[in-house]
């Protein structure tokens, strides 16, 4: 019955209880994939097997990957997307969302990021949305 009680209480709130999970954040929230940066220093994880870098060609930089060639490349709850640039195509790991503001949690109002379907998954879209930041306009 306590145990019930517990579990009952975690849902009720959330799941917001110490103990309670990690409100369903995927590995791409808590490491901050999708973040605004100006150096890589400031994409640093806790996870110390994934390195995110400053992608700065990005207004506002994006804390992510390039070079992804799969899914299984990225973190969970990022995807291999092929986007251009400015320079030219490039994969990246980007964002997975379902709308904006997921994108811009930690993103200045300026430096938003667009949840878009229009973009170029490398595996199957499957109706996925990725957070697509903008462009340096360089």
């Amino acid at each position: 019955m306590c145990r019930l009680m517990y579990v009952f209480g975690c849902l009720m709130v959330g799941g917001l209880v110490a103990g309670c999970g990690d409100n369903g954040a995927t590995e791409a929230d808590r490491i901050g994939v999708g973040a605004e940066c100006t150096a890589s220093v400031e994409c640093e994880s806790p996870d110390e097997e994934i390195e995110l870098q400053c992608l700065e060609q990005f207004k506002g930089g994006y804390c992510g990957l390039e070079g992804c060639t799969v899914d299984a490349d990225c973190p969970d709850g990022s995807a291999c997307v092929t986007h251009d640039d400015g320079t030219g195509l490039e994969n990246y790991c980007f964002r997975v969302c379902l709308d904006k503001p997921e994108c811009n949690q930690n993103r200045t109002e300026e430096n938003w990021s667009n949840c878009s379907a229009n973009v170029e998954f490398v595996e199957e879209r499957n109706e996925r949305k990725a957070c697509v930041p903008p462009s340096s306009g360089e």
